[in-house]
């Protein structure tokens, strides 16, 4: 047998069988010891226990009795916070957290504000949040707004750069710009504009002043209605479309709207600059009426050949189809642009309705599954 020890950053036979314990967990203590750094191994499978013993149910009861205790009576749900995020990387820490939540339904940790403050903001938590906001009151609601604030902005950053590349227009090589970019070099102003500064005897050009281009804005408005589809299954489409119509309200070419719906219409337009009161407004779930809300969509239609309706939703309608279709060719034969989306999240993992998106391309909607990115790219080659 080859008795070679493992070498090299892995883990040797010891730290594997430590991490079989936390596996096993504590109830294969007689037949598996810790050893070396026992104390931490300890901790973590006491905070481990304290999460993953309700899988057992009423039965937990009786293992502990026979136990004679259990030192998860000692652990409050802040305390439990605390220490998975001492033991645990920060990846592991927030598989832990999903958990409790979806799994095992502490609930406290989003009607306790000692422990809110101590989650990690993170799109998983949001959309939590979202789910359980009506639970919330005072304090825990304020904290909980904080953290949604949190992560709206730190998703925006990402998509609001490649957003605003999308709406440039043309270079306009007339107008110098205090934007040093490699891209909005003028080579030709900058060279023309240094002749003076040639040095003969080294025959080299002295660069004293680099001059760029401005990007020309072209301000040529156009209405952007996004419509969103509030049930449960949409939630990331509900989070995206939100920041999304948060960055479009922001371009001066755009006027941007705002329409959440399920079997109820609701128009957050007056909200569209702020994603926070936007998600904090949505209420998950219900039935669905796509074709009440284009309908009134359909009423917010001023210049149909400069208007845009952007549907989100997954195309399974509980009103009827065929309303759904009338309403649908009635906004494409006015001359505005139908597009309907079946995914809006950062993957843009499609789930919906084939024979009803097939019929709606038939008619002339455009029919797709876009990130963000994708759909500001599409938006700005049509209205600039």
């Amino acid at each position: 047998m080859d008795d070679r020890r493992q070498t090299g950053s892995g883990p040797d036979d010891q730290e594997i069988l430590n991490r079989w314990r936390l596996v096993l967990g504590k109830y294969s203590s007689e037949q598996i010891s810790f050893s070396r750094n026992t104390l931490q191994y300890m901790d973590m499978e006491n905070v481990l226990d304290f999460l993953y013993s309700r899988e057992y149910g009423e039965e937990q009861e009786v293992r502990e009795e026979k136990r004679g205790g259990s030192e998860n009576s000692q652990l409050t749900v802040p305390h439990w916070l605390h220490q998975i995020k001492k033991l645990f990387p920060k990846q592991t820490v927030e598989i832990l957290e999903r958990h409790a939540l979806e799994k095992y339904n502490m609930t406290e940790l989003l009607t306790d504000p000692d422990v809110l403050r101590k989650l990690e903001p993170n799109k998983e938590l949001l959309k939590t949040i979202l789910e359980l906001k009506h639970m919330m009151k005072g304090e825990v609601l304020a904290l909980a707004r904080d953290i949604v604030r949190k992560v709206a902005d730190e998703i925006a950053r990402k998509l609001e750069q490649e957003v605003r590349i999308s709406f440039f227009g043309k270079l306009n090589r007339n107008a110098s710009s205090p934007v040093r970019s490699a891209r909005n070099l003028d080579v030709k102003k900058t060279i023309r504009m240094n002749l003076k500064n040639y040095d003969q005897d080294n025959r080299q050009l002295v660069l004293k002043d680099v001059y760029f281009s401005s990007r020309m804005k072209k301000y040529n408005q156009w209405r952007v209605i996004i419509c969103v589809d509030e049930s449960g299954s949409m939630l990331d489409s509900v989070i995206h479309s939100a920041i999304m119509a948060g960055i479009f309200a922001k371009l001066p070419m755009l006027d941007t709207r705002l329409v959440i719906f399920d079997t109820n219409v609701v128009d957050l337009s007056g909200y569209v600059e702020d994603p926070v009161e936007t998600l904090m407004s949505v209420q998950l779930g219900g039935g669905t009426n796509i074709a009440g809300a284009l309908s009134y969509c359909e009423g917010l239609i001023d210049f149909p050949y400069r208007t845009m309706v952007v549907l989100v939703t997954d195309l399974y309608e509980g009103g009827g189809y065929q309303r759904l279709y009338s309403v649908s060719r009635g906004i494409i034969e006015s001359g505005a642009r139908l597009v309907v989306l079946t995914a809006l999240d950062m993957e843009a993992n499609p789930s919906y309705d084939r024979n009803a998106a097939a019929a709606l391309a038939d008619m002339g909607a455009f029919v797709g599954a876009m990130t963000p990115e994708q759909l500001a790219e599409w938006i700005g080659k049509i209205v600039v």
